[in-house]
This record gives structure tokens, C-alpha cells and sequence, in this order.
């Protein structure tokens, strides 16, 4: 008898380091592809999969402390190559999703960063207001006046770029319609931004309201299909069912948006938390364009033949040139 309890025993330890085992590789498998989600995008789309991957450039990255509660410190990415190089190269400002500071981002400012920008973020785990963005972006010009510095004069003024996933959209369009130098920017993306829904008083608060008709720079902004971004919410009016980012709420952005280039547009069966990594291969071609003048990534926005338009990844597009 106890021969037979002895091997129970061994089988039953045995099973459960099985188990742990399996749970421990699931758990690895599944961060591994979280850290490098970029090599995983399903696309028949060719300059859709083409952006996906990592550019060319190698990279490195730094922090900086910052002495403010808030942002705690900045992270910056840029191309290794900077270092020893005569050129500029151009800012993206990435203003955080709710309670996922930079740290937590940086596979995102990885591979902005190997097409060739300057990629700065921060600590910032509410970043609705727009000021922790406006921030960063006078850290880079700081930079790029300071001697002792490694961007000394290495970061193009001229072309400067802000995203946001979530709070962070409400962030984006904040920073550049309500701090100084968001004159600044000079092209925007935003992923399943915080619907104006939730900045009534009687929801979330005006600290998360804006005003897209203030806007004057390049607009691409996308959500999800899935219900947390969707719901089922068909007007503002509506106090149940409303998702984070509805269609009715992208399509009346867009008709309040008075500004020459304007699109948006939503991923096919992807939901909220997921929004900003698989349209990261668009967004990345949206700033290669407007920052760097990137001729080739024009054709998946511009003209009747746009790429976007015949990706089956995408529905809902609605564009201005």
C-alpha cells in the first residue's frame, strides 16, 4: 500500500512540475511576442508588411531623471549611428496610454526608432493634459542646445512628430492645440484615442475633453473593432454601451477636423489594448512621410489606390487627399 501511495505521489509531483513547466514557457512564448510583436503582424498588404519589421538602423537608448514627481524620468531611443554623424534627425513625442509609462513601451520606441527618429517618452501614467508630452519635446530642444550633449544639434526642428495609444490620444491633441511649443509638431497619430464621451463632466471629467477643430497638421488617427473601442454606443447622447473609441465618435472627429490631410480608419477584429501595435507599420509610414519625406510610404494614403483602402486589415477608412 504504501509502495502505491509513494508512486501516486511521484506521479502527482511530477505532473505538477509538468504543469509549471508549461505555464512557465506559455508565459515566455507569450512575452517574447509582446516584446517583439512587430515580426508577427499577418499582412497580404506589401508596404504594410514591409513597415512592420525593425528598420535598418541600429539602436540605442537612454534615461534621463527628471526632477518631477510625475514624469519621473525621460527614455529616449534614437539611431546608434547619431552619435558619430554630421545630420539631424527627427523627434517622435510618445504620450502614454493610461498606467503604461515608457517603460513598459519599449519594444514601440524600438522600432520608431530603427526607421531612423529620435523616439522620446516618459513616466507619465496620466498623460490626458498634454503637459508631460510638452515636456519632453523642450527636453529634445534642451538637448539639441547643449554642448555636452550627444543630440547636440542633431535633432531637425522642423520635423517633429507626437503619438498616442488611449489617454495618450486625448494627450496628443492636447499638447499640440494647448502648450507653447506645439506649434511645433508637425504631423499627429493616435490609436483608439479616449472618445469626447468621456470628457463630459458627468463622466470622466473635462481634463479629458479637446478640441479636434483646432487642429492644423496632418491627422491619422484608428481604433479597434473589438468592443472595449467599438461598443455599441451610436451617438454621444448615450449613456450605455459606449467604447472607449466608437465609429460614431471617430466620424464626427473627423468631420469637425478642418485641417488639408486628414484620415482614419479601424483594424479589422483587434480590440483596444492591441490597436497601437498592429497599426504601428502604418503609423511609422505615416511619419516617415511627413518627418523624412518618404516617398514610397505615401502610397499606402494618398490617391484613389492608397493602400489602406485594399487591406483587408482595415475597414471604415475615410480620408481627405
Amino acid at each position: 500500500m504504501r509502495k502505491l501511495i509513494s508512486i501516486i505521489f511521484k506521479i502527482i509531483v511530477t505532473l505538477i512540475i509538468f504543469i509549471i513547466l508549461a505555464i512557465i514557457i506559455i508565459f515566455s512564448i507569450l512575452n517574447y511576442k509582446n516584446n517583439h510583436y512587430y515580426n508577427y503582424l499577418e499582412t497580404n498588404a506589401k508596404l504594410e508588411s514591409e513597415y512592420a519589421h525593425l528598420g535598418s538602423y541600429e539602436i540605442n537608448s537612454l534615461s534621463i531623471e527628471a526632477d518631477d514627481e510625475v514624469i519621473k524620468k525621460y527614455s529616449i531611443y534614437y539611431p546608434t549611428e547619431l552619435e558619430n554623424s554630421d545630420t539631424n534627425y527627427p523627434i517622435v513625442v510618445i504620450a502614454n496610454g493610461t498606467g503604461i509609462p515608457a517603460s513598459k513601451y519599449q519594444s514601440f520606441f524600438k522600432h520608431l526608432a530603427s526607421w531612423d527618429f529620435i523616439v522620446i517618452g516618459n513616466e507619465d501614467e496620466n498623460s490626458r493634459t498634454g503637459e508631460s508630452s510638452s515636456k519632453s519635446l523642450d527636453l529634445m530642444i534642451s538637448l539639441n542646445n547643449n554642448k555636452e550633449s550627444i543630440f547636440y544639434k542633431k535633432v531637425d526642428t522642423e520635423n517633429i512628430g507626437i503619438v498616442g495609444h488611449s489617454q495618450g490620444g486625448v494627450a496628443v491633441i492636447n499638447a499640440v492645440n494647448n502648450w507653447n511649443n506645439g506649434i511645433m509638431y508637425k504631423a499627429m497619430y493616435t490609436a483608439s484615442a479616449t472618445s469626447p464621451f468621456w470628457g463630459q463632466d458627468s463622466q470622466l471629467g473635462s481634463e479629458w475633453s479637446y478640441d479636434v477643430s483646432l487642429i492644423n497638421i496632418p491627422y491619422f488617427f484608428i481604433a479597434g473593432t473589438g468592443y472595449f473601442d467599438a461598443g455599441e454606443a451610436t451617438s454621444i447622447d448615450e449613456t450605455t454601451g459606449q467604447g472607449i473609441c466608437p465609429l460614431y465618435a471617430m466620424e464626427d472627429i473627423y468631420n469637425h477636423l478642418n485641417n488639408e490631410y486628414k484620415i482614419m480608419g479601424r483594424l479589422v477584429d483587434i480590440d483596444h489594448g492591441d490597436t497601437y501595435k498592429k497599426a504601428d507599420s502604418y503609423m511609422t509610414a505615416w511619419f516617415l512621410y511627413w518627418l523624412k519625406n518618404d516617398k514610397e510610404a505615401s502610397n499606402i494614403f494618398f490617391g484613389d489606390n492608397a493602400e489602406i483602402l485594399n487591406n483587408e486589415n482595415w475597414q471604415d477608412i475615410k480620408k481627405s487627399f
